[in-house]
């Protein structure tokens, strides 16, 4: 369907072409009537479409309608900050960036800054320049045997199926030519995530992917094998995502390739099932000795875990049982519940979850009371593509950012909204290799590189505009919130921040003091 319009043209100018030559005038209209009358008999006479069956031909434009109406919308109505799930400037910043032209606007602001939730950073009269070396993040040192030096900024979880395997080559051979890491997704380690030789973090979801066994547990013989590879610095455990927490998943056995085979270790011609829980552990302790498991088995790489927050009596039953056990993860990542790349059920998401922000302040605060926040380090992920919405989400407590559709963007992803349909018109999330071919792996390999380049200078710029030597320095009270048209206030003032060891010392004082309660470190339901 993709290419009727240039085959229809191209048969309408052959015709035209030859009733010129041959004086045959008639052929010219003849053709197109001939397909327009075939075209009406077939409407005429189908059964599916009711419009198309009362009215020939004339039904066809309400689907052509319903067709471009995203398009149209997209490209001539909306202005530049009302689309959704990402605005016009936000992606036109992302192409800029990745297409390393300028980014710089004239004229003035776009947004209203007189309008609530509008944010800014506040600059410091003694500002500093921005240096050359791009900020980057220590894991696991002291802790771990490997431990890791990470970007501020990297490729969040997007998986082989997903995303498609030139999708998937680029986006790793961008992240090795600009020293960030590339987290795999739940659907292992691919063929494609090795080509480029990018730094890859390993995530292990319910499924087990890559290290599976024949009855769908975790399988340690195969995962000690597959992560001894060098590739691989980090491993993560994912409890849930934003897109659709507390939701499993399953891929039918038609849609499983030999190279998806390969890639997650599962067997052709069968559903491939990925629940909603974890069978290798099932209390908050369970959690921590997997994840110290799976940091011993890795040759002491940095192992951590992803969530999207939930019961939060289930995450403080977690701050609880590091209390107790002396067990740490390297690091947390919070996704938020604005969604991502993984198509999902509208009522998951648009309403499970805590979104990014409210996610991230809670943990931040979880860590602080117990006083854990020097040991584990803090991960943002969730719609995250400027400069400033790292440093906005790194001054609530974040210790770096992640980003899927940002880089998706720079890939040349367009917004379509058609990433579960695998008819991706950009190639980027389709296994169709028809339509994987207009995606040119060396030229999007640049561009990924170039947009996290100029996204993490544009934050070191931020930074030193606060008169700041590194991202870590920033705290909440760099931050302004408007909270109505006549009124804003420093982050500090917005949220209620948690002093260090509250938790400890004195619980009941604290806005937590409900949800400590009930938490238990021997299980994740609430203490009665």
């Amino acid at each position: 369907m993709r290419f009727l319009p240039f085959l229809v043209t191209c048969l309408v100018a052959a015709a035209a072409a030859l009733a010129t030559v041959a004086d045959l005038w008639w052929l010219a209209l003849a053709v197109p009537a001939g397909l327009a009358a075939l075209a009406g008999v077939y409407d005429l006479l189908q059964h599916e479409h009711t419009l198309w069956r009362n009215y020939p031909l004339i039904g066809r434009v309400r689907w052509l309608a319903e067709e471009m109406r995203p398009f149209v919308q997209a490209y001539f109505i909306e202005n530049e900050t009302e689309g959704r799930p990402f605005d016009r400037e936000a992606r036109a910043l992302v192409y800029r960036r990745a297409k390393d032209v300028t980014s710089v606007e004239p004229f003035g602001s776009h947004v209203d800054v007189n309008a609530p939730d509008y944010e800014w950073l506040n600059p410091s009269i003694a500002a500093k320049q921005a240096g050359e070396h791009l900020p980057r993040v220590e894991i696991g040192v002291g802790r771990c045997a490997a431990p890791y030096s990470a970007s501020v900024l990297n490729i969040s979880a997007m998986s082989f199926g997903a995303l498609g395997a030139a999708a998937i080559e680029a986006l790793n051979r961008g992240a090795a030519l600009g020293g960030f890491y590339h987290d795999t997704g739940e659907g292992a380690v691919s063929r494609y995530h090795r080509i480029g030789g990018g730094d890859l973090v390993w995530e292990l979801g319910t499924g087990y992917f890559g290290a599976r066994a024949k009855d769908g547990g975790f399988d340690a013989e195969k995962f000690k094998a597959a992560a001894a590879d060098d590739q691989i610095k980090m491993i993560e455990v994912k409890l849930s995502q934003g897109a659709k927490p507390g939701h499993g998943g399953i891929l039918p056995a038609a849609k499983i390739t030999p190279e998806i085979a390969e890639a997650r270790g599962v067997e052709m011609g069968v559903d491939c099932v990925s629940p909603p829980y974890h069978t290798a552990f099932s209390t908050p302790v369970g959690l921590l000795e997997f994840v110290a498991r799976l940091r011993d088995m890795s040759g002491g790489k940095p192992a951590g875990f992803k969530l999207c927050v939930g019961h939060r009596w289930e995450f403080l039953a977690i701050v609880k049982a590091m209390l107790e056990t002396g067990l740490r993860p390297d690091f947390i990542v919070i996704d938020g519940a604005e969604g991502g790349t993984g198509a999902a059920p509208v009522e998951f998401q648009d309403h499970v979850g805590a979104p990014l922000r409210d996610g991230l302040v809670f943990a931040r605060n979880a860590l602080v009371g117990a006083g854990l926040k020097d040991d584990v380090r803090l991960v943002a992920s969730g719609k995250i593509v400027t400069g400033f919405q790292m440093a906005a989400a790194m001054a609530l407590g974040a210790d770096w950012c992640n980003a899927a559709r940002g880089f998706m963007f720079a890939l040349g992803c367009v917004q379509s909204l058609q990433c579960h349909t695998n008819r991706c018109p950009t190639g980027v999330a389709t296994q169709d290799r028809s339509r994987q071919r207009g995606l040119v792996v060396p030229d999007k390999a640049e561009r990924v590189a170039s947009f996290h380049r100029q996204t993490v200078h544009a934050l070191a710029e931020v930074v030193a505009a606060a008169g700041l030597e590194h991202p870590r320095d920033l705290l909440p009270r760099h931050i302004h919130h408007r909270v109505s048209s006549t009124e804003a206030r420093s982050a500090d003032q917005v949220y209620r921040f948690l002093e260090k060891d509250i938790l400890i010392a004195a619980p009941q004082e604290t806005h937590f003091a409900a949800d400590w309660a009930a938490a238990r470190s021997d299980t994740f339901a609430p203490a009665s």
